[in-house]
């Protein structure tokens, strides 16, 4: 058989008047192939009948068969050999395919009592932008195996925190409890599996504990056994709460869903039961919450840095300036981001699901920068700015780096009186053309480059004031043009 673009350049050909003849020339072909082809451009292969040395054997096949439908095809093969079938195999098991279809397979819906069951599962609906960033969106659904009620959330994540979360708020919903749960073999629910030995996620049974909920998981790739969340309540608000979204964010999406929750998922007739879920949860027979719920956030020991800011999802959140250098406790939920040193809230901030941001309140920023106008206050600093241009610029440069402007000053001024003014105004110079800003740096450029002027400390008196006094360098520039005015 010719192949498609040569059956395109005979009809060409043909469409430009050239005879059979010379088409058959210039392609090779025969003349009664170009016939053939422009007659009919797709011309049924005829099918070969070719003899099987099965054939003489197929009732014996279906008689086996009807003894027993679900035999299998090597013992068949083993019959048919002993009765001088020479074929092989392979053919034997295709003519089974075509006259015993595979058996489908049959399920047994099961109902549940009230209050006794709720089932899990996670959906996955793409992803959802804020600004230059993505982030994936998951939906978190439960429903209550006898009424049918159903609580959904949206959510950036899948992790342990959010999974106990989420069921915390579907709880709070509910207004109690069921006496167990059914879940996949997530890992935050189960760890490992060996048939019907399960070991279950540590972190998921102590969720579970104060409300004593007992976990179930279905068995591996047998997604029925949860049906009525995975094929039921996933399938449907992916096909019906889903298209023709429109949301800003996720607090806006999770407005929608409620909404529509509430006002359609829960009160449709069901197919299944036929009542809706919410009078069929009149009759749940729910365990009441403990009195003591747990703290479900994301949780994290952090420490805040110089710039006054703990690191979190992969943004920066401000503290009061005071705890620079201690360790903090974060806690963040969907919407919220809570600060805490030793137990007392010392920050609150609106989370952010972009990435590399810095999240600051008004009240840091100004205690920074009071902080930072005590400081140059001060004396030592007000002394250090008197040396002039340089070290003022070299002030503005520390102070922007949000380096401790008075301890380093002091080092600064030690320097100064061991390598003398002009070697530590020429090591300022030069770190300030490297961009090389605090202490360490200055000491560095002045142990390589100069050789200290005195090599005994000045005198330390018992009272530690008096030996913060500095008095100011005087300027010999000045001295030398009074003494040649006086002169003239």
């Amino acid at each position: 058989m010719i192949t498609r673009r040569i059956v395109f350049e005979i009809h060409r050909l043909a469409q430009e008047d050239w005879t059979k003849s010379h088409i058959a020339e210039q392609l090779a072909l025969n003349r009664q192939t170009v016939t053939k082809y422009l007659r009919n451009p797709t011309p049924e292969r005829k099918k070969l009948q070719r003899p099987s040395k099965l054939d003489p054997f197929r009732d014996d096949i279906r008689a086996m068969l009807e003894r027993n439908p679900r035999v299998l095809g090597t013992v068949i093969h083993q019959r048919l050999t002993a009765k001088g079938y020479r074929g092989g195999l392979t053919i034997l098991r295709d003519f089974l395919r075509s006259i015993r279809p595979a058996p489908r397979r049959v399920f047994l819906r099961f109902e549940t009592l009230p209050g006794e069951q709720c089932q899990i599962d996670w959906g996955h609906f793409g992803s959802l932008r804020y600004g230059d960033t993505e982030r994936r969106l998951y939906c978190f659904a439960i429903v209550l195996s006898y009424s049918r009620l159903l609580y959904l959330e949206f959510t950036h994540s899948q992790n342990q925190q959010t999974l106990h979360r989420c069921l915390l708020n579907a709880f709070r919903f509910f207004n109690g409890v069921p006496r167990e749960i059914l879940t996949d073999n997530m890992l935050t629910a189960v760890l490992e599996r060996e048939g019907s030995l399960i070991r279950f996620n540590e972190a998921f049974l102590e969720f579970l504990r104060p409300f004593g909920i007992t976990p179930r998981a279905c068995n591996p790739r047998q997604p029925q056994e949860k049906g009525k969340v995975e094929k039921g309540v996933i399938h449907y608000i992916r096909h019906n709460f889903w298209p023709l979204r429109e949301f800003v964010d996720l607090t806006d999406l999770q407005r929608q869903a409620d909404h529509w929750r509430d006002t359609l998922a829960n009160c449709r007739l069901h197919a299944t039961t036929a009542q809706r879920p919410v009078d069929r949860a009149l009759q749940e027979q729910l365990r009441p919450l403990p009195d003591f719920l747990p703290d479900c956030r994301e949780s994290a020991v952090l420490k805040v840095h110089t710039d006054f800011c703990i690191h979190f999802d992969a943004n920066t959140y401000t503290t009061p300036p005071w705890a620079v250098g201690k360790q903090v406790v974060v806690k963040a939920d969907q919407q919220t981001l809570s600060i805490y040193l030793k137990e007392k809230l010392i920050a609150t901030h609106q989370r952010s699901w972009e990435r590399k941001q810095r999240i600051e309140l008004p009240e840091h920023r100004e205690a920074v920068l009071k902080g930072m106008r005590r400081q140059w206050q001060s004396e030592e600093v007000a002394l250090f700015a008197s040396l002039g241009e340089d070290a003022r610029l070299y002030l503005e440069h520390m102070a922007a780096a949000r380096l401790p402007l008075r301890k380093n000053v002091g080092k600064l001024l030690v320097l100064k009186d061991r390598y003398g003014l002009v070697a530590f105004l020429a090591s300022l110079q030069k770190a300030l053309i490297n961009k090389a800003f605090g202490a360490h740096y200055i000491e560095n450029i002045l142990v390589q480059d100069h050789t200290p002027t005195k090599d005994h400390p000045p005198l330390q008196l018992k009272e530690e004031r008096l030996n913060r006094i500095r008095l100011e360098e005087p300027n010999l520039a000045e001295f030398d043009a009074f003494v040649l005015r006086k002169g003239k």
